[in-house]
């Protein structure tokens, strides 16, 4: 065989192996207005719902089409169609939230695509969001940005029946938070899940969501401007929570306004952000939530993490899932490392990695409770003058295998149980000889343990990772 036989052979040999599909809309709800575009949103582009390099066209049948970049066969994306920014994006034909539409590369595909109703503009759909969920304002003014934005509370059960004050937590992403109706990704039903915590005797935060900014979502959860997915107007964005917003709040409302009381979560970019932010207004907030961080986004993360450093105690707690990826995994524990450098002891951090956990709203909305409950354990936790009053000393904490008690104080015949932190019992254990206690088979989480001796009960609590 010449060369040039075998340069053809191995051309068309690595062109078959890439696949291309064009989508076409063969329907559209009648309510689609006819000026707007439509756009394709997923994780080929980080979900940007408005890239312009992702617009529809129209066909000669005046069909709105999509023919996306060749990839290998069988690599899968998931998307969704919008008209430029979430709050257009498509829906089920009651206005329901609908699954990200999923497609798996082969050669010469065509797909046909029906869309049965857009977010703003049809359906029969009603909210979810709880009684106790409500709008601040659809256009909170953002002077840093000089944009507006949509900001939505959600008050705790007991709000106004007493006259307590509450701890707040600031989370992004406000579209997905409480109402499946105005979520484009899935809802993480905060709402639903602080109120049966709030059922259990846990005592529950104020939260309030802050809307994404749609196509510029990227742009204001990344201090730093990254050439390919955009960037940079993270300080504005997180002035304006710090200067503008959370005085609002604690005018307005009930809260307990100091740092010890004050915690900022959100996922992937918004995982950043809290990232982010967290530390640099350490003064304003001590916990973050920071689910599935976009570290990879943000080289400037690591400089600005190590030259900031610690100046007061917080609680960090960061997640991942098993499914995400091993450059997300890596950044994470990497990141874990850092924060353990920088003097953050394991008290304030916790990091966990989850099996089969994936990059999407299902995952954080599983997490969400374990999180909150560690986060503001000393508020949230039903038990806690137990907590306060522990004489049970645990090592290590956290633990991943087996724990150590003090053997003077307990031995082989003491019954120790095991509660999760929403009062639930999870199993018996044995304390062996020098007080060792095997915890290989509980799941990563907080526990607490409860020991009875013939002169007394003893409690404690620990994180198992």
């Amino acid at each position: 065989m010449n060369r040039i036989s075998i340069f053809l052979v191995i051309i068309f040999s690595c062109t078959a192996l890439i696949g291309q599909v064009t989508f076409i809309i063969s329907s559209l709800p009648e309510s689609t207005p006819s000026e707007d575009i439509i756009y394709l949103a997923g994780d080929l582009n980080s979900w940007n719902p408005g890239n312009p390099d992702f617009a529809l066209e129209k066909n000669t049948d005046e069909l709105w089409f999509i023919t996306l970049p060749g990839q290998p066969d069988g690599s899968q994306i998931e998307f969704k169609f919008t008209r430029g920014d979430w709050g257009t994006v498509e829906k089920g034909a009651n206005g329901e939230e609908i699954a990200n539409r999923e497609f798996t590369f082969g050669n010469g595909d065509t797909v046909y695509v029906e869309i049965l109703t857009w977010a703003d503009t049809g359906g029969s759909g009603s909210s979810t969001a709880a009684e106790n969920v409500f709008i601040i304002d659809e256009n909170f003014y953002i002077p840093q940005l000089d944009r507006t934005r949509r900001i939505w509370i959600y008050l705790p059960p007991d709000y106004d029946n007493s006259n307590e004050h509450y701890p707040v937590l600031y989370m992004h992403d406000g579209q997905n938070l409480f109402d499946a109706f105005t979520s484009y990704l899935g809802e993480w039903e905060i709402d639903e899940t602080l109120n049966e915590l709030a059922e259990d005797g846990y005592q529950v935060p104020i939260v309030v969501g802050i809307d994404n900014g749609g196509e510029e979502r990227m742009n204001e959860y990344n201090p730093w401007v990254n050439p390919q997915y955009g960037g940079g107007q993270g300080d504005e964005y997180i002035d304006f929570l710090v200067f503008n917003l959370k005085p609002y709040i604690d005018k307005n409302y009930r809260t307990l306004s100091g740092k010890e009381n004050t915690g900022i979560m959100g996922s992937s970019m918004g995982g950043l952000i809290s990232q982010y932010g967290a530390l640099k207004f350490q003064d304003v907030f001590s916990k973050s939530g920071i689910f599935s961080p976009a570290y990879w986004t943000a080289d400037s993360i690591w400089a600005f993490t190590n030259e900031t450093g610690k100046q007061q105690n917080m609680k960090l707690f960061q997640l991942i899932g098993g499914e995400e990826g091993s450059g997300a995994i890596d950044d994470m524990w990497a990141m874990h490392n850092v924060f353990t450098d920088l003097g953050f002891s394991e008290n304030e951090l916790f990091s966990i990695e989850v099996e089969n956990g994936q990059h999407n709203e299902a995952f954080w909305k599983e997490q969400f409770a374990d999180a909150y409950l560690w986060m503001y354990t000393s508020f949230a936790n039903d038990i806690n003058e137990i907590i306060r009053s522990v004489e049970m000393e645990i090592t290590p904490n956290p633990a991943k295998n087996y724990i150590t008690l003090d053997s003077n104080k307990f031995g082989n015949n003491d019954s120790l149980e095991i509660i999760d932190m929403r009062g639930r019992k999870i199993m018996n254990l044995n304390i062996g000889d020098n007080g060792k206690v095997d915890v290989k088979g509980l799941n990563p989480g907080s526990y607490i343990l409860i020991i009875k001796t013939k002169e007394r009960t003893y409690y404690g609590k620990f994180i198992k990772i």
